[in-house]
């Protein structure tokens, strides 16, 4: 078993890098809320602007 001792427990060296994966989930779930369109702005009709004739 690699990185785990006798117990079956995580080492120092695995718990330090999961817990920067777990702030890295929580900054990606941060950046992707900031930046979301609510769904009435994407629904919203627009006018054609094209030239008919």
């Amino acid at each position: 078993m690699s990185g785990m001792d006798n117990a079956g427990t995580p080492s120092r060296g695995e718990r330090i890098e999961a817990a920067e994966r777990e702030a890295a989930r929580f900054r990606l779930l941060a950046q992707a809320e900031a930046e979301r369109i609510p769904v009435e702005e994407t629904t919203r009709a627009v006018p054609d602007r094209r030239r008919r004739g």
